[in-house]
């Protein structure tokens, strides 16, 4: 059967393996929202009812319900197969590795294949057994997990690279001096302001924004700092503030849903994390013209061009992330510049369209039966003059399977990764 737009809609299972604001639920999100309607019907399986699955209904999808533990449940394992086999599901593609574990033996009871997309900067040892043992398809978000996926022996014809994307056209560069951030904690409109935007979790490194935001005020006194999210850490940080007397610079904004609003009141992003892969809010940043203070970790320096874009620092390096936010805040016309290369690099490399035009066709692929040459490589290093990223490019030709049905390993074949 031809993967072309002539074929029957795919009938596509995602399983979520968490339903809180992130990384990976914003981008389930953005992917239902651009799938075509015409050739995919798309069913959610959630672990339980949160903002993430109602934002998900809004947009038409059929959501459902069922607990997705770290150690899959027999009654969990049995309403997901039913669902599969009911609604006649083509292909399974889950986020996370609880999702993966259940859908690795969902597909194995249903004959169905399985995609499973990994978010973080590794596999997990629950990835890579379940990837082995079902015959898993892998789909990695940035350069080190696919380099280590391939190190630790995972088939390399069921792994694929496929980089997260910003929406370059909703998140562009614009200046706003007197928004509603900037209002609600009284900070003047000729006042820089340094801006965490991420998860309050010890990932993302909260702590450690705080820590360099204490060095970096005393050098630029008037700068002011706020972190927009939320978190377990929230608590900590408001902690961290009362103490230090961070009051009068430093502010907790909470979750914020108007993001390209939020972008438009900051002069610079900066991210403290301890464990990343490509995320999201330093692609959007980028895409709104703003340089870039990071933390150099997973594919960030796929993404930031230190001295070009950004600047780039050692994960737990405070004081560092600090020296890098005043030496940038003192000039303002290089930050300008630093922005408008961050934009250019954005709008060349990480635009969402292609992102979405790549996994749609390698969904189609895999429910349709065939096995797709691997996409590797994807994301430039961030060497000037690294291969552009952002047109519409579909996956590389594809080999149909000898038994015409799903693409899936022997059981005891070789790993694969992505």
């Amino acid at each position: 059967m031809s993967a072309g737009c002539d074929s029957p809609r795919v009938k596509l299972l995602q399983i979520v393996g968490n339903a809180i604001v992130g990384g990976m639920e914003t981008y389930v999100q953005r992917l239902l929202e651009r799938l075509p309607r015409e050739r995919f019907e798309v069913t959610v399986l959630c672990p339980w009812e949160s903002r993430h699955s109602e934002t998900l209904r809004q947009l038409g999808v059929e959501v459902l319900v069922t607990p997705i533990p770290d150690e899959p449940c027999w009654s969990s394992i049995v309403f997901a197969a039913s669902l599969v086999r009911t609604r006649h599901i083509d292909l399974i593609h889950c986020h996370l590795t609880n999702a993966h574990l259940m859908g690795a033996l969902v597909g194995r009871l249903t004959d169905t294949p399985v995609l499973a997309t990994v978010h973080g900067r590794e596999l997990t040892i629950g990835d890579l057994e379940a990837h082995r043992l079902a015959g898993t398809q892998l789909c990695v978000v940035c350069r080190p997990a696919h380099l280590q996926a391939l190190v630790l022996g995972v088939d390399a014809e069921r792994l694929h690279f496929i980089p997260n994307g910003a929406d370059t056209e909703v998140f562009t560069p614009r200046r706003v001096r007197d928004g509603p951030l900037r209002r609600r904690f009284g900070i003047p409109e000729d006042a820089p302001l340094v801006g965490f935007v991420g998860r309050l979790s010890w990932e993302k490194g909260p702590e450690s924004f705080l820590r360099a935001a204490l060095v970096a005020h005393r050098a630029q006194p008037h700068a002011h700092f706020v972190l927009v999210g939320d978190g377990p850490m929230m608590g900590q940080c408001a902690h961290f503030i009362e103490q230090f007397g961070m009051g009068d610079y430093a502010h907790l904004a909470g979750l914020q849903h108007d993001m390209p609003a939020v972008f438009s009141e900051l002069d610079l992003v900066v991210s403290t994390s301890h464990s990343e892969a490509m995320p999201l809010a330093l692609m959007e940043a980028m895409a709104c013209g703003l340089p870039i203070v990071a933390t150099r970790v997973g594919g960030v320096p796929d993404m930031v061009q230190h001295g070009l874009t950004g600047a780039l620092v050692s994960p737990g390096d405070f004081d560092g992330v600090g020296a890098q936010i005043a030496k940038l805040l003192a000039q303002p016309e290089a930050m300008h510049l630093m922005g408008q290369r961050a934009r250019a690099r954005a709008v060349e490399h990480f635009c969402l369209s292609r992102t979405i035009a790549q996994t749609t066709d390698l969904l189609t692929r895999l429910a349709h039966g065939a096995t797709p040459t691997p996409l590797r490589a994807v994301a430039p290093s961030a060497r000037a003059g690294a291969t552009p990223a952002c047109a519409d490019e579909p996956a590389a030709p594809i080999q149909r399977s000898r038994r015409g049905g799903s693409a899936r390993a022997a059981p005891g074949s070789k790993p694969a990764a992505a």
